[in-house]
C-alpha cells in the first residue's frame, strides 16, 4: 500500500493546576496533621513507595522522609507495588531504582521483601497480608496517586486504600484479594481489606496526590486514616476532572509509541483509550470508540513488563522481543487480567504495520483514516492526527495547531519517529 493518512500536529489545552514547590507542599501537608503528638523519638515509620511512574516521586517520597526525621523518627522506605518486578524483592528495588528511589537520595534505608504477615482473615473468608517490614514498623505512611483504575469503577478506585491491599498486601496479598474480587466486588473488597488493615497495622497517615492532564502534581494532602474512605472519593472526583484525554472521540486506528508499568497499571490508560469495560473495544456507553491499537514499543522503565499489550490489536515485532515473559505473565494473572498479556499481530516495521491495519477499518480509504498517534497514554498535550481531523480540528478552542498536514516520516526501513519527542 503507498497511500497513508498525512498528519498535522495539535497541541491540547487541559485545565493546569500545579503544584510549584513540591517539597514544601510535601511539608505544608504533613505538619497540618501534627503528627508529633503520636511519634516518640527513635521510632521507626515506613512509607510507601509504588511502581508507577508519579510524577516527583523520588522529591516527594524524600520531602515525607525528611518530615519524619525531623520529628526524631527513623523512616525507611517499602516497595509497595503488589506483584511488580516479577513478584522478586531485588526486582522491586530496581523498579524503584529507575525513579531514582533510591537510599542515596531519599536519605534512608530501602527495605524490600515479599514476605508478609497474615493479620487476619477477612469477613469474606480469605487472608489479609501485610508487608513484613511495615508490620514490624512502629508507624505506616501510605503515599500513592488518586486516580482512576483502569479496570474497576466506584465511589474509591486507585489510590490510598488500594495501596493498602495491593501494594502492601506484597505477590501474596495481590492474588489473593484479586480472586476475591472476581466473587464479590473491588469496592467491597477494598473496602473490607482496607478496614482490617487500619484497625490493625499501624496506619499513621495517608499523602494522597493528584496529577493533571500533562503528568504533573496537581494537589498533595496529607489524610488521616480515619479520613481515608471520604477524602478519596473526593480526590477521585478531581482527579477524573483533570485527567488526560484524546482530542478526539472516535479514531479507526491509535498509534501508541510505548506503553508500561510506569504509565499505567494495564500499560495504556484504558480510562483514555476506551477499553476499560469491553475486550478489544469500547462498551456501549465508554468513550473514545477506537478501533484498532498499534503498540509500537516498551517504556524503559518498564524492565519487560509488557502488562496491556493483549489490549492492542496490532504492535511492532519488537514489542514481542522487549517483552520479558515471566514477568508479563505473573503481572497479569495476580491482576486477574491475562488477556491484558495476550499477542497482537505483530509486525517488523510500521509500514508493514499500516499495510496491515489500515485496509481493515472498513470501507474507508487508506488515507482517509481517521488515526491519532501519541507517545504515550500519559503524554497526550502535543499528538498528531489524520488530516481527517483537520476541519474538526479549525473549530476548537482546546485545540493549537502546530503545523499543516503532512506525509507521515516514514523511513527508508519503514519505520516511523517517535510521535512528538523524535520529529
Amino acid at each position: 500500500m503507498s497511500e497513508y493518512p498525512h498528519v498535522f500536529r495539535v497541541r491540547q489545552s487541559f485545565e493546569r493546576p500545579r503544584v510549584d514547590d513540591v517539597p514544601a507542599e510535601v511539608e505544608r501537608q504533613l505538619a497540618s496533621l501534627s503528627l508529633a503528638a503520636q511519634i516518640r523519638p527513635g521510632q521507626t515509620v515506613a512509607i510507601t513507595a509504588g511502581s508507577r511512574g508519579i510524577a516527583n516521586l523520588a522529591v516527594i517520597l524524600r520531602a515525607v522522609v525528611d518530615h519524619f526525621r525531623r520529628l526524631g523518627a527513623q523512616p525507611l522506605l517499602i516497595p509497595a507495588m503488589g506483584s511488580h518486578g516479577g513478584g522478586t524483592a531485588e526486582g522491586q528495588r530496581e523498579l524503584l531504582r529507575a525513579y531514582q528511589v533510591t537510599e542515596q537520595f531519599c536519605g534512608c534505608p530501602v527495605q524490600s521483601s515479599m514476605e508478609t504477615v497474615v493479620v487476619c482473615q477477612a469477613t469474606e473468608g480469605f487472608p489479609v497480608h501485610f508487608d513484613r517490614y511495615a508490620y514490624q514498623a512502629d508507624h505506616v505512611v501510605v503515599c500513592g496517586r488518586v486516580k482512576p483504575h483502569t479496570n474497576f469503577t466506584g465511589e474509591i478506585e486507585s489510590g490510598l486504600m488500594k495501596m493498602l491491599l495491593i501494594g502492601l498486601g506484597k505477590h501474596e496479598g495481590a492474588k489473593i484479594y484479586h480472586r476475591a474480587i472476581k466473587d464479590y466486588s473491588f469496592d467491597q473488597i477494598v473496602r473490607s481489606v482496607a478496614n482490617e488493615v487500619l484497625a490493625r497495622c499501624s496506619i499513621l497517615a495517608g499523602l494522597a496526590i493528584v496529577e493533571n492532564g500533562y503528568d504533573e502534581t496537581a494537589a498533595i494532602e496529607a489524610v488521616r486514616p480515619q479520613d481515608f474512605a471520604n477524602r478519596e472519593k473526593a480526590l477521585l472526583k478531581q482527579a477524573r476532572l483533570w485527567m488526560p484525554r484524546l482530542p478526539f472521540d472516535r479514531a479507526d486506528l491509535l498509534l501508541i509509541d510505548r506503553i508500561g508499568k510506569d504509565i499505567s497499571g494495564t500499560g495504556m490508560d484504558t480510562n483514555l483509550v476506551g477499553r476499560k469495560f469491553g475486550i478489544h473495544e469500547a462498551a456501549e456507553n465508554e468513550w473514545p470508540k477506537i478501533r484498532y491499537i498499534a503498540v509500537r514499543g516498551l517504556t524503559e522503565a518498564t524492565r519487560g513488563n509488557a502488562t496491556g499489550v493483549g489490549l492492542a490489536e496490532f504492535c511492532l515485532s519488537r514489542v514481542l522481543e522487549q517483552r520479558d515473559d515471566p514477568i508479563t505473565r505473573i503481572n497479569c494473572l495476580t491482576g486477574g487480567h491475562g488477556i491484558a498479556a495476550m499477542t497482537p499481530l505483530d509486525y517488523a516495521t510500521d509500514r508493514q504495520m499500516l499495510d496491515a491495519a489500515l485496509p481493515t477499518i472498513g470501507l474507508t480509504d487508506p488515507q482517509d483514516a481517521k488515526c491519532i498517534w501519541i507517545r504515550d497514554t500519559l503524554h497526550v498535550g502535543q499528538l498528531e492526527c489524520s488530516a481527517a481531523y483537520w476541519a474538526a480540528a479549525q473549530d476548537r478552542p482546546d485545540l493549537e495547531i502546530l503545523c499543516t498536514p503532512r506525509p507521515l516520516p516514514l523511513d527508508s526501513d519503514g519505520n516511523l519517529p517517535n510521535c512528538c519527542t523524535d520529529w
